[in-house]
């Protein structure tokens, strides 16, 4: 049982949320987003947006959901890039690492001490591009062969795009698997990890933490397993009727994150 089941969003000093499906919905904020977080910033709550994704910089980021008009500075923003280099960084300082992914991951690499190379480095690490290479693919298959470890940023095996699913990292992470018969330390959402490095970012207790998400399969048991409080919302993947499908339930359902500014 969530130790929290018993609190409201009142007693929350933390909030951990999704930001696709959650805050902004093909890339228009959802309504009661933007309310909600001048409603944290207003009360000097602790909040970190979450996102799988580690194509963008938090900056990139930022940028992307002023578009959406949602105003979340570059600190309040955690990705899964951010995540995989702070871990790295903890299990070996001033590492190699081979990538394949974009700016948001080598960026965060670079400043985590990384040097990225392809001359025996000490991890791949997979995160998403649009640009899959075979050519990169490859040497990232011989490379964990000769003993690099091998890491992702995230399972999501596909990526939304205008003309339907676009193939993502946990894809990509299959087809090297099969290969290679090495399965990667995935960082990113469902492993609590993510969750935890987040709290760590923004000196949070998980007795006084939130998560709110779309997702029961990501955000909600990973919220669940890091020990918060659990916000469902339905204006992501998730739905009414698919809730039963689990053999867990979140703290709380809404039907949007305006339903939550009241309670806060």
């Amino acid at each position: 049982m969530n130790k929290l089941s018993n609190r409201t969003p009142a007693d929350i000093e933390c909030w951990l949320t999704d930001m696709d499906g959650v805050l902004v919905h093909e890339n228009q904020a959802v309504p009661g987003a933007a309310e909600l977080i001048q409603r944290w910033v207003d009360t000097s709550r602790r909040f970190l947006v979450l996102t799988n994704n580690s194509i963008y910089t938090p900056r990139d980021l930022a940028a992307r959901l002023h578009a959406s008009g949602l105003e979340v500075p570059e600190e309040n923003l955690w990705t899964s890039a951010l995540a995989t280099a702070q871990f790295l960084k903890s299990q070996m300082p001033h590492g190699r690492a081979f990538v394949i992914g974009e700016a948001g991951l080598t960026t965060a690499l670079h400043e985590a001490g990384f040097i990225l190379t392809d001359q025996n480095p000490d991890y791949v690490v997979l995160g998403e591009t649009r640009t899959y290479s075979f050519e990169a693919i490859t040497r990232a298959i011989r490379l964990i062969g000769d003993g690099a470890r091998f890491i992702a940023t995230n399972p999501d095996a596909t990526g939304p795009s205008a003309e339907g699913p676009l193939p993502a990292t946990g894809a990509i992470a299959a087809l090297i698997t099969k290969a290679t018969n090495r399965e990667p330390y995935v960082v990113g959402k469902p492993n609590p990890m993510m969750f935890r490095s987040a709290m760590n970012r923004i000196e949070a207790h998980s007795e006084t933490t939130a998560m709110i998400g779309d997702r029961m399969d990501t955000d909600i048991i990973a919220g669940m397993e890091a020990g918060l409080h659990t916000v469902l919302v339905f204006t992501g993947i998730t739905q009414p009727e698919d809730i039963d499908a689990y053999p867990f339930r979140p703290d709380q359902v809404l039907g949007s994150v305006a339903d939550l500014i009241a309670h806060i």
